[in-house]
Order: C-alpha cells, then structure tokens, then sequence
C-alpha cells in the first residue's frame, strides 16, 4: 500500500496543490486540490487504477474530469472513475459527439466554475479537432493534453501545421509566463534531442536537456514545465527565431510554414 510520501504535492498557489503520478508506460495522470472546498479535480484518465489509489492515499474527494481530447490512453479509465466517484465529466462538444459519458460540453473560450476555481477551456486544435488545454489562473496552472509537450508539441492526426500552429500560437499570447505547464506525457528527453538538433545554439536549451537527462536517470519527473521555459526553449513555440530558420533554410518563410517543416522533421527524427 502506498502512502502520501510516494505522491508529492506540487504547490501551484497557496490554495491549490497538484498531484502527478504516471499511469501506463508514459502517460501523466494530474489532479488538482482546492483547500477552500476540499475538492479535486482529474485531468484526463488514461485508466482508473492510478487515479483510485492517489485519491485514496490524499483522501481527496473528485468532483470534476476535464478531458482534453478523445483519444483512449486518455480516456480510457473514465466510465470506471466516475463509477466510483460520481464525478462530471466536462469536454470539448466536438468529444461530446464522440464520446457518450460527456456531462458538460463546452467550446473555446467558455468558461467552468469547479467549485471556485475558474477553469478556461481553450481550443487547441491540430493533434485532435476536439483537443482543449484548460487554464486555471488561481491555480498558476494550464493543462495542454497532446497539444503542447515540455519541449514539443503533439503529432498532427486529425488537423493540419497550420491549424495547430494557430493552437499554440494562442497559447503563447494567453497564458502568462509564470504559469505551470502540465500535459499528458513523459516524452522531454526524446524531445530535448529533436531540439537540440534544430537549434544548437540555444544555450538555455542545453542547460535544461542537461537538468532533464539528471532528472530521467533518476526516474524523476520532468513536468511541470513553465511557459517562460517553453518560450525560452520549445522549437515549435520559437518558429520566429533566426537560428531555428537558418537551420532548416527557410529564413523568409512564414512562422506556419517553418512550424509545419519542424513537425514533418519530429515525426522522422
């Protein structure tokens, strides 16, 4: 049996502290708690089993499952969740039409009330038509899912470069610098290398592959991130920069076109 010493509590702000824990080989499970009305909120649930445990172990209640898109490693373990917690499962409309267990389907740029935390669903389609991140302001905190990793960004499935470039592109306008960065994955290693070959020269770049491959040979988790890091560090957030173009030769390109080129690059590196 587990005990609270093996889930560490990340404060995001004075009220609100998040627990991360894996689940399958490389996926993320995340809750967020609220001191003020002693509830939880789940991100995504790739399976049940991890999130049970953690809730137990915190003795948390879950009131809420925000889902950022449709795919089974992130939601397959919600029917039985909600069989054992009663939570509302929120998401995308576009999940609504795919999904049968959806109770709140929202668009981008509405917002939920979970329990006095104000949760903003932003669109981000590219690797899903239906993919959300949620922002949680008070919690210092946004959820990208798929869409945006610690150092990369989702493959393209259901949309285009363009379309998911316009995704983060709204992100790095929206979210503020300080804001934590939660996502679905464990995939920072394999993405530092891919960066590293597009913008050697970043030297902030190699300072933090270097403090990810410490964290890695330690089994120690490389999220969360943050958005000055991201902007600071993610090829795919700096399409804009000189170094990145000069690399791949396409100096007077658009920012859509050189986003598009580094992810065809990704999916073969």
């Amino acid at each position: 049996m587990r005990n609270l010493q093996d889930y560490p509590l990340i404060a995001t702000s004075d009220f609100t502290q998040v627990c991360q824990f894996t689940c399958f080989q490389n996926n993320y499970g995340v809750l967020l708690y609220n001191r003020k009305s002693e509830t939880a909120v789940a991100f995504d649930v790739p399976e049940a089993g991890p999130y049970l445990e953690a809730l137990k172990v915190t003795g948390w209640k879950l009131t809420y499952i925000l889902l950022t898109h449709h795919h089974h490693d992130h939601i397959g373990g919600v029917n039985e969740l909600v069989a054992q917690t009663g939570a509302k499962v929120v998401g995308h409309a576009r999940s609504a039409q795919k999904l049968g267990f959806v109770d709140l389907a929202l668009e981008s740029g509405d917002c939920i009330d979970l329990n006095g935390l104000e949760a903003k669903a932003i669109g981000t389609p590219g690797h899903t038509l239906d993919s959300i991140s949620w922002w949680v302001p008070d919690a210092n905190m946004v959820h990208t899912g798929d869409a945006l990793f610690s150092l990369g960004c989702g493959r393209l499935f259901e949309g285009d470069g363009e379309m998911l470039w316009a995704s983060l592109n709204q992100l790095k306008r929206e979210i503020p610098a300080e804001t934590l960065v939660f996502c679905g994955h464990e995939y920072t290693e394999a993405n530092g290398r891919f960066a590293l070959s597009v913008d050697s020269k970043n030297q902030t770049l190699l300072k933090r592959q270097q403090d990810v491959l410490k964290l890695r040979a330690n089994d120690k988790p490389t999220l969360p991130s943050t958005m000055a890091q991201e902007l600071a560090t993610n090829p795919f957030l700096r399409v804009d920069q000189l170094d990145i173009r000069q690399s791949l030769d396409l100096v007077d390109a658009s920012d859509a076109d050189v986003f598009s080129k580094l992810r065809q690059m990704k999916d073969n590196f």
